[in-house]
């Protein structure tokens, strides 16, 4: 460990500094775009195609010289401006706040205590604790380091990381806020934040460059269009017949307005951009970070997935269980404790200390300094005289990490070894009997469940200089440590669920491949088989991709072989979601259809190559993940079967007067209205819809599947030609039976609103619930009950109903036009029964 003094000792700031340099410094971020002003939002609004046609019909109203209705729907024009500016606002702070909680975090020293907090809140002043993998949230000065190296390509161009090696007396090192540590660690002081950053000063942004549109946006935007010209043709086709068959053409050209707003669907970008960033905000509730909104509607397709072990299935709280040396072995599983550890093992676990780190973040790492401290004496200042001279990290190549320490009491300097059993056994040169024996051993602790690590020393010479490579050193085996990891008590569940569900698990570990299986069968996964990172290397392109159709465990896995696999996987046609937490994890993390990153454990390359971030690194998490995936694709489908089933009664109630020369139902004021009543219908109620267990029993979604096949189309128009057909015979019936124009426009109205209320319960249907009913949430009460209430306002209360050309009926009327529309459900539910049926049969 290099240092420039001892300020690695101190205990940061406190809570009184930190207010204070934030008072005066800001929050540590830089400004990469405006914010979106109401405004911005008010008048993205209004350019909207819907609002311009309200406008425009009230344009028409004046040249009329109908001031009132002009002044009513400008009224609603406000109001319908007000309601959508109020949900693209509350989406905004939805993704708002997705986006401060995924962002890059920071391992701070205040008070004292390590703590981990958002980039942001980084001040002037912080102790920053960086590890490999961590982005730089700050400028500042480096104050010590342990063969730390940055990559700051993004600041010079330059792509050959930095050393950053402080020496006592030396140039003072910086650190720039965007850059990457690459390799060891460092402690930092932090001297800029936000735009006072090297960063900031050029004017660079860490915002992500702007995404092509999703599947689905693309497949609702293509929809949208062939609707809106359909629109537009119907449009000019009624203002046509109009002026023909009645003359007027100002008449015309209104009626053909309110064909078009009719037609528009301009509920459907509203819809998904809500549906994504709720359901965001629904998976961040169940400790799932969402980075990109598309991956949302991915999770519905999931086929496998693919998950590390240590941390995720299990608890990530390692201790040890077994120390074996010269064929003893001493059991401390299930919490044993004893009175002094026997001698025989304290080189072995004095070792296993020097071999890790000094402040150490690894869970195996801490269990090893626990016992430690229990057995051992002074273990915090374990060889307090000697320095830490040279770290061999982890490779690929060979799965050890080595540590030399230089020590004064000593002619040689010491280096201590641990890694994997055959990586050690190697870097000892042991001989076949012998190495056969230490595997053997090392095979029993892993048929335990056990995470085996084995541990080595040598003695080197001063004069001999730093060799290059581990195994330039003379090591000498001391013996085996295995570690135990419980597995979560939910992940049994979660994998059984998995299954039901159509989503194949595989477990992909760098552990022994005995330890595997024991984990895989503690878990529910299919361990019959097991295959390693040497046998995948031994097979050819042909075997690799039958290998991996076959198998659900690997172990011993390199990240390039993750990677290997992912691919593989894809090659076959899976979705593939993918657990990552390192630097070299990254690749696989990207090429995966969705990328889960670890919250706790896991680096902020990890974090920005993937889609998702677990904040508890829980398995089950990922599941309640696909679960809300699959959710929201079905409640997102229900939600655009209704808006286009509601949309054909309001076309069929403006068209057919026009056509069969009856008097006029709905003006552009009625359809106002009605979008007030769609729009929270289709992007609140709908969207609150909760998950039945049928969810969780079906096939994951065929890739390429569209929200909206053509039968899902087809089924939406039926419904709404059912309706419609009932509404226009209403509407003669109401006419033929001799009340006046605006009651036949009263009774057709309430009768349309009570027929959306029963799409709605007919989008929701399932074959778990048929009737739709039982989806009852708070939500869709308060919205259907509100519904109602508005309905019976405009058609009850005089001076409303006056504004919309409505007649106060008697209530026993009123009653029955209502339940007629609500009675167009029974059709309905027969046509979807009979639909099924058909394409059952």
């Amino acid at each position: 460990m290099q240092r420039m003094n001892g300020s690695q000792e101190q205990a940061g700031l406190n809570e009184a500094e930190v207010a204070a340099r934030r008072a005066q410094d800001g929050w540590n971020e830089i400004a990469a775009e405006k914010p979106h002003t109401l405004l911005a939002t008010v008048l993205e609004v209004v350019r909207e195609p819907m609002f311009l046609l309200l406008l425009g019909a009230g344009a028409i109203y004046l040249l009329m010289g109908d001031a009132h209705e002009a002044l009513v729907l400008l009224g609603f024009v406000v109001l319908i401006i007000a309601v959508t500016v109020f949900q693209e606002r509350r989406t905004e702070h939805a993704l708002a706040a997705l986006r401060d909680l995924s962002s890059p975090r920071a391992l701070v020293m205040r008070n004292g205590a390590v703590q981990r907090i958002a980039g942001r809140e980084v001040v002037r002043g912080d102790l920053l604790l960086l590890t490999e993998g961590d982005r730089v949230p700050a400028d500042g000065v480096l104050l010590s380091a342990n063969d730390l190296a940055v990559d700051e390509s993004m600041l010079t161009g330059e792509s050959v990381p930095v050393a950053k090696l402080p020496v006592d007396g030396g140039e003072t090192l910086r650190v720039f806020s965007g850059t990457l540590v690459v390799r060891g660690r460092g402690t930092v002081e932090v001297t800029a934040i936000g735009e006072g950053t090297e960063l900031g000063r050029i004017g660079k942004s860490l915002a992500e460059t702007a995404s092509g549109a999703s599947p689905l946006q693309r497949e609702l935007g293509l929809l949208a269009r062939r609707l809106a010209g359909i629109g537009i043709a119907l449009c000019v086709l009624l203002a046509v017949s109009y002026a023909t068959l009645r003359g007027g053409w100002l008449d015309g050209v209104l009626y053909g307005i309110t064909l078009a707003m009719s037609i528009l669907p301009q509920e459907f970008p509203v819809i998904l951009i809500v549906f994504l960033a709720f359901g965001a905000r629904r998976i961040a509730a169940r400790r799932v970070l969402t980075r990109r909104l598309s991956a949302i509607e991915t999770l519905g397709q999931t086929t496998v997935l693919c998950t590390d072990k240590t941390g995720t299935l299990t608890r990530n709280r390692m201790e040890v269980a077994a120390l074996a040396v010269d064929g003893e072995l001493l059991a401390l599983d299930g919490g044993v404790r004893l009175e002094a550890l026997p001698e025989t093992y304290h080189r072995l676990l004095e070792y296993a200390v020097l071999a890790s780190e000094t402040d150490p973040h690894d869970p195996m790492e801490q269990a090893f300094l626990r016992l430690a401290g229990d057995y051992l004496a002074n273990t915090e200042h374990l060889h307090p005289d000697w320095q830490l001279a040279r770290e061999y990290e982890l490779s690929p190549d060979l799965l050890a990490m080595s540590h030399l320490w230089q020590a004064p009491d000593r002619r040689d300097s010491e280096v201590a070894a641990k890694g994997a059993p055959e990586a050690i056994i190697d870097l000892c040169h042991l001989a076949p009997d012998a190495a056969a024996h230490v595997m053997a051993r090392a095979g029993e602790l892993a048929d335990r469940g056990l995470r085996v690590l084995a541990v080595a020393h040598a003695a080197h010479p001063p004069d001999a200089g730093m060799p290059d490579i581990q195994h330039d050193f003379e090591f000498r085996f001391i013996g085996l440590i295995g570690l135990a990891d419980p597995l979560r008590a939910e992940v049994p569940a979660a994998v059984a669920e998995c299954r039901a569900a159509g989503v194949r698990v595989l477990m992909i570990t760098g552990d022994h491949p005995r330890t595997a299986r024991a984990i895989a069968a503690q878990a529910g996964i299919d361990g019959a088989r097991v295959l390693t990172g040497p046998d995948l290397a031994a097979m050819d392109a042909a075997t690799f991709a039958d290998a991996v159709a076959g198998c659900c465990v690997f172990a011993r896995v390199s990240p390039q072989q993750k990677l290997a696999i992912v691919d593989a996987l894809k090659a076959r046609g899976d979705i593939v979601a993918m657990t990552g937490d390192g630097v070299n994890d990254a690749p696989a993390l990207k090429s995966a259809h969705i990328g889960i990153a670890m919250g706790r454990r896991g680096t902020d390359v990890a974090r920005e190559a993937a889609d998702l971030v677990l904040v508890e690194d829980d398995f089950a998490a990922i599941v309640d993940a696909i679960r809300l995936g699959r959710r929201i694709f079905r409640n997102l489908r229900h939600a655009m079967t209704y808006t286009l089933a509601v949309h054909v009664p309001i076309i069929a109630l403006v068209a057919a007067p026009v056509l069969f020369g009856w008097p006029v139902l709905l003006a552009p004021v009625h359809i106002a209205f009605l979008e007030l009543v769609i729009d929270p219908t289709c992007s609140i109620v709908f969207e609150a819809d909760e998950a039945g267990e049928e969810l969780m029993r079906e096939p994951p979604r065929p890739r390429g599947a569209v929200l909206l096949p053509p039968s899902r189309i087809a089924t939406s128009l039926l419904y709404g030609a059912i309706v419609s057909a009932a509404l226009v015979a209403f509407d003669v019936w109401a006419l033929d039976a001799g009340f006046a124009a605006d009651e036949v426009r009263t009774l057709v109205f309430v009768a349309l609103v009570a027929s959306g209320i029963a799409l709605i319960f007919t989008a929701r249907a399932s074959a778990a619930d048929p009737s739709g009913l039982g989806q009852g949430t708070a939500v869709a009460r308060w919205v259907i009950g509100g519904t109602l209430f508005a309905l019976l306002l405009v058609t009850t209360v005089p001076w409303l109903a006056a504004q919309f050309s409505f007649a106060v009926v008697a209530p026993s009327v009123w009653l029955g036009a209502c339940t007629l529309g609500l009675a167009t459900l029974l059709p309905l539910l027969a046509a979807r029964w009979l639909a099924r049926a058909l394409v059952a049969a």
